[in-house]
């Protein structure tokens, strides 16, 4: 298909990764429909793109947005199709297990692992017609987990299992289906994590901060030293071009040199082993 026809939809374009995948498929001449929550995101990014850019209001939580968002996208490509699906939305809810309230549990799986499973179900008709290829936002924390942002490496962990078996299932029909595994990238999620982190340790029983109280500070330092050490979006855009559009597209991309050395430590060292290295990286207390 001449790129001039290509159609993608790239879920969480309001910020950060998002809005980088869509503005450089855009830039090489893609129709992309990036799927914002507010209007305003969608006008900011329509300024800085070319006229073929469209703006659709999507969120990966509700089915009506979902449904909307699909009947769009299919006014506009009809019997051509969708040649990708950028399933990027998600969110990052921190906490100790042992407080991490049920309900945020729940909004970190809905948004991250539900909601693209929703999404890519209702534009798969879409995608078959074109030969489609997906391409799931993953994270090396869906090969490594750490503490205190459990419930967010459960959900790139079942996105880890979500491709490789929708990969399988959509083979018979010439599709493929990519997991992108970045580390740390500098982008506003950085500003929206410290955020949430305020909050939830803001709810914290007193009982959690005399348990979890210097770990936490710990894990604080750390996030910081990642946020200053964090690498620009470029490489994933590349990542993402490669994998929708590449003779033989990879089935996964480790994105920075960081994600690749955790990526050989989530492979090939023992689990106490990964531990106490996790620990002393992280500075974690050894003591309560």
């Amino acid at each position: 298909m001449p790129v001039k026809e290509r159609a993608v939809v790239i879920t969480g374009a309001s910020t950060g990764i998002g809005a980088a995948c869509a503005l450089g498929l855009d830039r090489l001449g893609w129709r992309v429909f990036a799927g914002v929550r507010r209007a305003a995101d969608g006008a900011a990014l329509q300024c800085q793109a070319s006229p073929l850019f469209t703006a659709v209001a999507l969120d990966v939580t509700d089915a009506a947005s979902i449904a909307g968002a699909t009947r769009t996208v299919s006014a506009v490509v009809g019997a051509k199709g969708l040649a990708g699906l950028v399933n990027n939305a998600g969110i990052a809810v921190p906490g100790p297990l042992e407080f991490l309230p049920i309900a945020d549990l729940r909004r970190q799986l809905e948004v991250n692992v539900v909601g693209q499973v929703a999404v890519t179900q209702a534009m798969l008709p879409l995608l078959r017609a074109a030969r489609g290829r997906i391409v799931n936002m993953g994270s090396i924390g869906g090969r490594m987990a750490a503490p205190f942002v459990g419930a967010y490496g459960a959900s790139k962990f079942a996105l880890e299992a979500l491709t490789d078996a929708l990969r399988v299932e959509v083979r018979p029909w010439g599709m493929h289906v990519a997991i992108i595994e970045p580390g740390a990238i500098a982008t506003p999620i950085w500003q929206k994590s410290t955020q949430e982190a305020n909050r939830m340790q803001d709810g914290l029983p007193p009982e959690a901060m005399r348990l979890y109280g210097k770990a936490l500070e710990a894990l604080r330092k750390g996030a910081a030293y990642s946020e200053r050490t964090a690498i620009p979006p470029d490489a994933v855009v590349a990542a993402v071009v490669h994998a929708l559009t590449a003779d033989r597209p990879r089935t996964r991309y480790v994105i920075g040199r960081r994600a690749k050395m955790q990526a050989a430590i989530a492979r090939w060292l023992p689990d106490r082993t990964r531990d106490r290295l996790l620990t002393r990286f992280l500075r974690l207390p050894d003591q309560p």
